[in-house]
């Protein structure tokens, strides 16, 4: 297995936390009887907190589709390389240090690091669409 392809793996392992996280806050602000419920009333209002964690989580699953198909096009077309090997590395990294950025509220930063992220795709698409 590829190197992207191992960094996919991971990226998605961090999908998975993200979904867990704002889960787990909640749980702390609903109390597990209400999360194990149906849920047909709305409950306390959503912390601080853990409405950043699921803005950070929203943030991730609109580009990890498209990093995502990146890596496996790269990687089905032969394409893989030290462009794709620095994007998905690039977008992973970018992606670990935005969920705290996010959560403790840290401006321009998170920002920064969302670009990061953002052209660690971009690396990829650039590297899959160049000519051979």
């Amino acid at each position: 297995m590829t190197t992207e392809l191992i960094l996919l793996a991971w990226t998605l392992v961090l999908a998975l936390v993200q979904v867990l996280l704002p889960a787990f806050f909640r749980n702390r602000e609903t109390g597990i009887a209400y999360n194990a419920g149906p849920r047909d009333e709305a409950g306390p209002p959503v912390g601080v907190v853990t409405g950043r964690l699921r803005r950070a989580q929203a943030n991730l699953f609109e580009t990890l589709p498209v990093f995502a198909a990146g890596v496996l096009i790269a990687h089905l077309a032969d394409r893989e390389g030290t462009l794709t090997l620095l994007g998905a590395g690039l977008y992973l990294g970018a992606r670990l240090v935005y969920v705290p950025l996010y959560a403790f509220g840290v401006p321009y930063l998170r920002s920064l690091a969302w670009l990061v992220s953002l052209g660690g795709v971009v690396m990829i698409l650039f590297s899959v669409l160049s000519p051979a």
